[in-house]
């Protein structure tokens, strides 16, 4: 395999008068605005994109379409109001925008004409719709939308199911089967399913019905279904062997637009089949796919499906790391990607013909991209640790990149957004272990500042030279913040993200130990105000540290996993757990000997907990447990429960309170600045961004 690597050169956003600007604040992270999904016309000469906008004070968020100039000029909006309008999708003839809108009840469907006029409601479908495509001839659209299978697209069937029972609501689930509830959503014998609506006729047809999810759910919010260029068929993905909480078997099926009995094309393979792209010719479909079964977290391949030879085979076998988001060139012959490589996401391409892959760009982390009909541009969401999300342009040949908005430009000439540092850490494992380092605000090599070291969740995934909030809030509160990659995670070869199945406190808690030590002797670095951090897995390894050194002055568990038999049970997908410990807690005695609650006789140090009533994923018993055995430890603890939130807080009225929260914890064992915020007004205000 031939790796052609290609490189450019970005222009620093840092200036030498860094220490003019102010230090970043919780408030300045909520007024940065967020851009997303840019598609270009299909004449290439324009691109489309939503801009999401926070109100701190209020606890909202509002999304807008917009659209510029495909060289950056000419942005406007293109959708005002309160409701929150996503997902732009140019019509085939390039005269009007396809999009999603809460203007009505539940997100609907709307079509905006480009050459004048208002947006016009398409769609009305019982209980909202997700994921709307055009039919490649724009007489309807393809979506999805979740039903009662015995109703299908009858309206009138999913309302009369929904009626309240006996003159009011009935405050009861019922299931006769496993993953009955999901992520945050119980659910009911509702399921996924796809339709496509005709605007014609004004008729709404199931594709997919019976009691399948089809598509299957996908955390990461892939649309889960493709329609061929002919507009004659679709493909989707559908987990039928009805293990749902057991397997990661999910195939790709194909179905006739007009109706009829689904195929199932990649019954052989009992791992994932998901994502799949028809070729602009029609003649493939790609999707990726992975080998192992019962294994979430193997490696994620390209795989083509030969609609003429009916033929399968695998592209990116000699590819050591996931391959992420995929979409076909122009010439039906090229396949982009990304992929996470050593705290990057490039961009890449494969020749389908003779499976060579040449790295495109590496701008550090590419989120959302999309191709320009001829194939010669790309844009795509760009985001590094010291600069937001922004679009940026770059011809697939490699030769010119350049940014197209500049959306938090204000933002970034007055506040001082840091960008982070790398090292390579020894560990007693054998492996140097990747850090990201952030520096404080004014910071000043001769003077000692408190460091937080986080863990990232997953467990396998990584950390990457990506904006987030906390790799800003509280550097700009004086702390230094480490982010290791340690085993587990994704980017650095498919063996170092497998090490750490069935081995969860063993070489990442040396990595993490390894890393704290080594950064405990840089000079700027107080080794005696120290503290460490980590969400979900690394929720899980906070509790693991707390019965196992004391080498952190002060602690904070999010959403972590906490008494691995419990978990078994509380959890909805069962396939993790079974895979990375090794079994069932019947048949695998690793629940016992890498569960954090069987060492709590050693707790001693400081530890904020923080969890969510609807995590499904990890149960929020999990926290209170710990909780609970900390304080009859007499352990200084704090808990906070957010009521209504799952495995992720809610990013705009629950996540100020989580930096807050941090930020007061901190302060008071380790020192840094006091939390902007009174913890106890914000309890009783709710009001964030109050004084």
């Amino acid at each position: 395999m031939k790796r052609i690597i290609v490189s450019f050169l970005l222009v620093s956003l840092f200036s030498p008068l860094q220490a003019q600007k102010r230090a970043f604040t919780i408030a300045d992270l909520f007024a940065i605005r967020n851009v997303d999904d840019p598609q270009y016309s299909p004449d290439g000469k324009k691109i489309a994109f939503v801009v999401r906008e926070d109100k701190l004070e209020t606890g909202t968020s509002k999304s807008d379409i917009y659209l510029m100039n495909a060289d950056g000029s000419g942005t406007r909006a293109l959708t005002t109001g309160r409701a929150n309008d996503t997902h732009p999708r140019w019509s085939p003839d390039g005269k009007s925008l396809l999009f999603l809108s809460t203007r009505s009840e539940g997100a609907q469907a709307w079509v905006l004409p480009l050459d004048g006029g208002e947006p016009k409601q398409l769609t009305g479908f019982f209980g909202g719709i997700a994921q709307p495509e055009w039919l490649p001839d724009g007489s309807g659209i393809v979506f999805t939308g979740d039903v009662y299978p015995e109703c299908g697209a009858d309206s009138g069937c999913n309302k009369k199911t929904e009626e309240t029972w006996g003159g009011g609501p009935l405050h009861a689930h019922m299931t006769d089967g496993l993953l009955y509830r999901h992520w945050t959503s119980w659910k009911d014998g509702k399921r996924t399913h796809t339709f496509v609506y005709r605007g014609a006729e004004s008729i709404y047809t199931d594709l997919t019905p019976g009691d399948f999810d089809s598509p299957s759910f996908s955390l990461g919010g892939e649309a889960g279904f493709a329609v061929s260029p002919d507009g004659k068929e679709i493909c989707f993905v559908s987990q039928r062997d009805g293990r749902e909480a057991e397997t990661t078997n999910k195939d790709l099926w194909v179905v006739p637009i007009g109706g009829g009995v689904p195929v199932n094309l990649t019954e052989a393979n009992a791992a994932c089949d998901g994502d799949p792209a028809y070729s602009p010719d029609g003649r493939y479909i790609a999707y990726r796919t992975q080998t192992v079964p019962g294994y979430e977290s193997d490696r994620f391949r390209i795989a083509l499906y030969d609609r003429t030879t009916k033929v399968k085979r695998i592209l990116t076998e000699g590819f050591d790391n996931w391959v992420d988001a995929i979409a076909w060139g122009p010439d039906s012959r090229h396949i982009y990607f990304t992929s996470d490589v050593k705290g990057h996401v490039p961009l890449y391409s494969v020749d389908i013909g003779t499976g060579e892959i040449a790295s495109v760009i590496d701008p550090k982390t590419v989120e959302s991209f999309a191709l320009s009909a001829d194939g010669k541009k790309v844009a795509f969401v760009r985001r590094t640790v010291g600069e937001p999300r922004d679009i940026w342009e770059a011809e697939t040949a490699g030769r010119s990149v350049r940014r197209l908005t500049f959306c938090n430009k204000k933002i970034e000439d007055e506040v001082d957004i840091r960008p982070a540092e790398e090292m390579w850490i020894s560990s007693p494992t054998g492996s140097r272990i990747h850090t990201f380092i952030i520096k404080p605000h004014n910071f000043d090599p001769a003077k000692k500042y408190p460091l937080i070291l986080n863990v990232h969740g997953g467990p396998q995934s990584q950390w990457q030279d990506a904006f987030r909030g906390d790799w800003q809030v509280y550097p700009g509160c004086g702390y230094i913040v480490a982010l290791p990659n340690p085993h587990g995670s994704t980017g650095y070869g498919q063996a170092f993200t497998e090490s750490i199945s069935k081995d969860w406190n063993g070489k990442p808690f040396e990595d993490v130990m390894a890393v704290a030590d080594s950064l405990s002797k840089l000079p700027y670095v107080d080794s005696g105000r120290m503290g460490a951090m980590g969400w979900s897995y690394g929720g899980y390894m906070m509790m693991w540290l707390e019965g196992h050194t004391t080498r952190f002055k002060a602690i904070a568990s999010m959403m972590g996993v906490y008494d691995l038999t419990a978990m078994h049970g509380g959890t909805e997908e069962l396939w993790f757990p079974e895979f990375d410990l090794g079994g069932t807690p019947w048949t695998s005695d690793l629940y016992d000997r890498l569960s954090p609650n069987k060492s709590v006789k050693a707790f001693a140090t400081p530890c904020l907990v923080i969890t969510g009533e609807r995590d499904y994923r990890v149960p929020y018993t999990q926290s209170l447990e710990f909780y609970t055995d900390l304080q009859e430890m007499h352990v200084p603890s704090r808990l906070i429960v957010f009521n209504d939130d799952g495995h992720w807080p809610n990013g705009i009225t629950s996540m100020p309170f989580y930096y807050n929260a941090h930020l007061d914890w901190f302060h008071t064992y380790l020192g840094g600045d006091p939390a902007p915020y009174d913890m106890t007004k914000m309890l009783r205000n709710q009001v964030f961004g109050g004084k």
